[in-house]
């Protein structure tokens, strides 16, 4: 059965990252990697003041203590890093759309990662979503023409990440917090690096654009937080289907908002996808009647026998 919290908590989460590239298509002036800074630096300052207004301080710094658990944080702050980098060239430099192609390749590494790492089972129709969703992401890729280096760097780190989510021993709040925390140090070396030499695009900026750049901190870390919940009640397989969310928003962004290109095969691959998501949909509500029958079943049963 599908945990419903964990389901709207994915939807929030994916709807979210669905709308950042109008968002960070407010400061394409900036450097990508001056952009990364803020975000990080910003983030980590968010989330421990949110931690400390929870009195979570000690609870979350606890954490660290224990060697096997960091290192999964730290792998996750490197995936997570990774995936924010490539997501902020591919809007800065017009790839919106290769970008929406990545996150549509995500639950095919999603659902592969569960199959190999955590031995989850498919029934058949979610193995025809599965199979449908791959078609229309070859035609995506045989159409663009080329091999999309920042689709497939956007899918890899974050599946990757959505594997350290389900293996690491710590709680969402626990885990968000120290993977922006281990990626500070990074941020602020290269933030002081630029005031060094000049090179700061910050300055840039208008007013409202430095308060949204600020806001980042929390626009970054709500949707990581959802997901992390999401990720510790879901299935991994789930995980891949509902992210077609953001993918979707984002495609939308780059043609109607940023006037990208969009062909026929991409219009065809697109109608694979939804296709995908209709098979998986009622993948769930079957195992949904089911689980429902089965539970009546099992109540009818012990009233019997109490009559």
């Amino acid at each position: 059965m599908t945990d419903r919290k964990g389901l709207w908590y994915a939807v929030l989460a994916y709807a979210g990252w669905g709308l950042l590239p109008a968002y960070w298509n407010v400061f394409d002036r900036m450097s990508p990697y001056e952009l990364l800074s803020y975000r990080m630096v910003f983030s980590a300052v968010t989330i421990w003041i949110w931690v400390a207004i929870a009195r979570r301080v000690r609870n979350v710094a606890g954490v660290m203590r224990d060697g096997r658990r960091a290192r999964w944080m730290a792998l996750g702050s490197l995936m997570i890093t990774a995936n924010w980098l490539t997501f902020i060239v591919a809007v800065n430099t017009g790839h919106v759309v290769e970008s929406s192609l990545g996150y549509y390749i995500n639950p095919i590494v999603n659902v592969l990662f569960g199959l190999l790492l955590f031995r989850e089972r498919l029934d058949g129709w979610q193995w025809a979503a599965l199979g449908v969703a791959l078609a229309g992401v070859v035609v995506m890729v045989v159409a663009y023409g080329q091999v999309p280096w920042l689709a497939l760097a956007l899918a890899g780190s974050f599946g990757l990440y959505g594997v350290v989510k389900k293996r690491v021993e710590a709680d969402a709040v626990q885990s968000l917090t120290w993977e922006t925390t281990l990626a500070l140090p990074l941020a602020v070396a290269y933030l002081a690096a630029t005031f060094a030499v000049h090179r700061v695009t910050v300055t840039q900026l208008a007013a409202w654009q430095v308060a949204l750049l600020v806001f980042s901190g929390l626009l970054t870390a709500v949707p990581l937080l959802l997901f992390a919940m999401a990720a510790k009640r879901l299935s991994l397989a789930t995980l891949g289907m509902v992210q077609y969310i953001s993918p979707t928003l984002q495609l939308v962004i780059g043609i109607a908002v940023d006037h990208e290109p969009f062909t026929r095969a991409d219009g065809l691959g697109f109608a694979c996808i939804w296709l995908a998501l209709v098979l998986y949909t009622i993948s769930l509500i079957r195992s949904e009647r089911q689980h429902r029958n089965a539970t009546a079943g099992g109540n009818r049963a012990v009233e019997a026998k109490k009559a």
